[in-house]
């Protein structure tokens, strides 16, 4: 009010509702869109079959990577690019150039790199370390140029049958070599193992193993400051039986004597 006279405001507030005319009518411009590469997206992943992820319940919590357990807990996008089977040399000739292909900003940024291979290569016949080296070093290099953080796992020792913890333990040493030149974080999961987070095959990990690895992944990111949004437990539901657990027992030592006479009769053959 001035001198008892009303003072108006004269300005046009029609963009400051909201139109009722159909979208496709409105005349507006619509606001720019954001550049893209402007935003973190997500967690970014190569690896294998055990960053990959799928396969059979357990408990009715189904067999989803851990890296993607761990994106969620993040509360951020997962970008996977793991295939089974995958060797080190898989990563290199066949992922990172499929991520060139199929991305739509190659230079967007990411919030976690992911890598973990090796349980395939150590068990190729001739397996070479230093190659392997030169593989994965290249790989996190990649991630390096793409990611705030790059976290890589190491492999168990008691991974596979036959066991070879010697051979294991130096691609071990060779994954913690080439983290160390990009300063990337390690998940040491060299005494991983156990039941109820691996196969009988002792190479893949169940769907509770995929969830225990995201939990010391998360773990490992707090401590390096990057916080989770949600604990993994909080995203999972499941409940225990005493038949469900003797009959997974029993289904477990089958598959696990199936395993232990077909490596027995490839060892018998190869002599």
């Amino acid at each position: 009010m001035n001198g008892g006279w009303g003072q108006w405001d004269c300005r046009d507030t029609s963009k400051d509702q909201v139109s009722n005319r159909p979208t496709s009518l409105q005349t507006e411009t619509a606001p720019a869109a954001a550049q893209l590469g402007a935003f973190r997206l997500g967690v970014l992943a190569f690896g294998d079959s055990i960053t990959n992820g799928g396969g059979e319940l357990q408990w009715g919590v189904a067999l989803q990577s851990w890296a993607m357990w761990t994106a969620r807990a993040l509360g951020v996008p997962y970008n996977p690019y793991a295939a089974d089977g995958a060797t080190a040399a898989d990563v290199i000739e066949r992922q990172l150039p499929l991520f060139d292909r199929a991305v739509a900003d190659r230079y967007s940024h990411y919030t976690l790199g992911c890598l973990y291979i090796g349980s395939n290569d150590v068990r190729l016949p001739g397996f070479e370390i230093t190659r392997f080296e030169e593989r994965h070093d290249q790989a996190l290099g990649f991630l390096a140029e793409r990611c705030d953080r790059l976290l890589t796992l190491t492999i168990p020792l008691d991974m596979g049958r036959p066991r070879n913890p010697t051979l294991i333990e130096q691609a071990n040493l060779a994954i913690e070599r080439s983290a160390a030149e990009h300063r990337a974080l390690v998940l040491d999961l060299r005494r991983f193992g156990g039941r109820q987070v691996m196969m009988a095959d002792h190479v893949h990990p169940t769907a509770l193993g995929q969830v225990t690895i995201a939990e010391l992944a998360l773990y490992a990111l707090e401590a390096d400051g990057l916080p989770s949004r949600v604990q993994v437990s909080e995203l999972i539901s499941y409940e225990t039986t005493p038949w469900g657990s003797v009959r997974g027992d029993v289904t477990y030592a089958y598959r696990h004597l199936k395993q232990s006479l077909r490596h027995a009769i490839n060892d018998y053959r190869a002599r």
